[in-house]
């Protein structure tokens, strides 16, 4: 079941949900939408299929005609899996194009569930501050637990440390480290996560649409960093929450499971990221932070006797993925839409 993307006048806020064979979670995230909704007048939501192969489409369409979400949830499958950017713009394109667009977008995982009032607290944060361009969630886990991260932009000094991993370091470069804790109060920060990140209209029409040229991984970080350079800020708004089970669609960032092998889409970002933001030199300076770094702890986990918890053969990987093994910015070859 699918049906053309509906953009009404009175449409304040386009909640976008990209799907990849989590169909189930898609509906349960639908369920949790529904009443939070009405907070929000003139919200509708886009459920983008990434061309998942399962039966994804046929149970969220179901869902959608069984529980009466057919005015505010419409499904748009896609032929292509063309990966989270490309997802998002499925939709939020074609709403930019309608004579009255959204004043807001919401990025959405699909294994979330927002809680009571989320959506109202993001919308009231960005109507008070004009001058404020993203607004993202504060996450919890599936079982309450908070997770009360926000992030700063990656850096030299952000990947020898976390590589190296040596308190001494750390505490040298605590302000430099991409996790921050947050605490209960709004702040402003460098980037939020995809999964619950809100944007106003006028940060596309000044930056244009998210990178395709990123399959999966730092294309909401390099988003956050060309809407900083164009000044716009982002501000992480706690009294928004979300519960976010992480990793679901890849495994990549799961928590309850064994580290897998990084997917080769992992380094093509993150070389696409650097190279893009910063040039060949500072990529090469990462490279050789984060290489160096990481073959010392490698040393030391041995000599300490440490578990071994990295994803494997990361070191191999990330050599291979380097600006010394490979040249250009990765970019994949997607068809026009």
């Amino acid at each position: 079941m699918s049906a053309e993307l509906q953009i009404e006048d009175k449409t304040r806020l386009l909640i976008v949900m990209v799907n990849y064979r989590t169909g189930s979670l898609v509906v349960d995230s639908l369920r949790s939408l529904e009443n939070e909704i009405q907070s929000v007048p003139g919200t509708k939501v886009a459920v983008i299929d990434n061309n998942s192969g399962d039966d994804s489409v046929e149970k969220i369409g179901q869902a959608i005609a069984a529980e009466g979400w057919q005015d505010w949830a419409t499904l748009l499958p896609s032929k292509l899996n063309g990966g989270y950017a490309y997802g998002n713009n499925y939709a939020i394109r074609p709403a930019l194009k309608t004579a009255n667009p959204p004043d807001y977008f919401l990025l959405l995982n699909p294994d979330t569930q927002v809680r009571p009032n989320a959506l109202k607290a993001l919308v009231d944060f960005m109507d008070h501050h004009p001058e404020v361009g993203i607004a993202g969630s504060s996450f919890e886990e599936a079982d309450g637990k908070p997770w009360p991260y926000a992030f700063r932009f990656p850096s030299i000094f952000s990947e020898l440390d976390s590589a190296l991993r040596l308190g001494v370091v750390s505490k040298l470069l605590s302000k430099w480290i991409v996790a921050k804790v947050m605490g209960n109060q709004e702040e402003q920060i460098d980037w939020l996560p995809g999964a619950s990140m809100m944007i106003r209209r006028q940060v596309f029409e000044s930056i244009g649409l998210m990178d395709e040229g990123y399959f999966l991984y730092f294309e909401e970080t390099d988003f956050c960093l060309q809407a900083r350079r164009a000044g716009w800020t982002c501000w992480y708004v706690p009294q928004s929450r979300v519960m976010h089970i992480l990793g679901q669609s890849t495994g990549v960032t799961a928590t309850n499971q064994a580290p897998k092998r990084l997917p080769q889409y992992w380094y093509d970002s993150r070389r696409r990221y650097f190279l893009k933001n910063h040039g060949w030199f500072y990529t090469a300076l990462v490279d050789i932070g984060w290489l160096s770094g990481y073959s010392l702890w490698r040393v030391r986990r041995v000599l300490q006797q440490k578990p071994d918890t990295d994803p494997p053969k990361m070191l191999q990987d990330t050599f291979r993925n380097s600006v010394f093994s490979k040249q250009g910015i990765p970019c994949q070859k997607l068809p026009s839409i």
